[in-house]
């Protein structure tokens, strides 16, 4: 199956590089370039594309607001790029709805592959980006005084499934620290996003921040030195 883009950049020749660069793989095809964010809502829109490639700075409409009208319209995944190494921007991208958030100087075959990951379904984060992402939008060891109540919908093994998905764990990983089998994982990590109202993977890290289920500083499972999502992305 052809996976259909739309790529919005106010720079002529960036946006025309990103669109040479997907349009040359055989299961990529760019329908429509956009120079602003309205543009690119207003492509989504026409050309029903699986995968945006967003600029979070464009003019009149920026890439933010563009991906939160893209998100709450359909089915449409967004990527956003931006040359701007800010905390900010991932933060506000993220809960705008985006699935995959990469720097400018990504590298063609990282820049294929994050699109490709996303149209399947599945998010995907910079390793930088995660690691901050964790650092900075989180006080390090510090909970609500009571468990938050968006949790309770929630078993116990998806609790543990939840905290697992936050300390970046695969889904491979969780089914050896659960002694469970991968299908199962599938099972918990559909059941937690289900309930708890999640668009993917991405969003079940940053809930599970938010809730104090989880916090920056936090031991991981088995002495691993990892903070945040894990790059490498997982299915559901």
């Amino acid at each position: 199956m052809t996976i259909r883009v739309v790529v919005a950049d106010d720079q002529e020749l960036v946006r025309s590089g990103f669109a040479m660069i997907l349009d040359a793989q055989p299961d990529i095809e760019v329908v429509a370039e956009a120079g602003d964010g309205g543009e690119a809502v207003e492509a989504v829109r026409r050309y029903v594309p699986d995968v945006a490639l967003l600029d979070i700075r464009m003019p009149r409409v920026d890439g933010i607001e563009a991906c939160r009208a893209i998100s709450a319209a359909g089915d449409c995944r967004t990527v956003m790029l931006t040359t701007f190494d800010s905390d900010e921007y991932v933060y506000e991208a993220l809960h705008a709805g985006a699935s995959g958030f990469l720097l400018k100087d990504v590298r063609r075959d990282d820049l294929v592959h994050a699109v490709r990951v996303v149209a399947r379904g599945d998010s995907l984060l910079a390793p930088s980006v995660a690691r901050r992402l964790v650092e900075q939008y989180t006080r390090p060891g510090v909970r609500p005084r009571r468990p938050d109540p968006r949790l309770d919908v929630l078993t116990a093994r998806e609790r543990e499934t939840l905290l697992l998905l936050a300390r970046g764990l695969s889904n491979a990983e969780i089914a050896a620290e659960l002694v469970v089998s991968d299908h199962t994982v599938k099972t918990h990590v559909g059941n937690v996003l289900a309930k708890l109202g999640l668009r993917d993977r991405i969003q079940a890290v940053i809930c599970a921040y938010e809730t104090g289920l989880v916090a920056a500083g936090d031991p991981p499972p088995g002495g691993a030195d990892r903070v945040g999502p894990s790059p490498a992305p997982a299915r559901r």
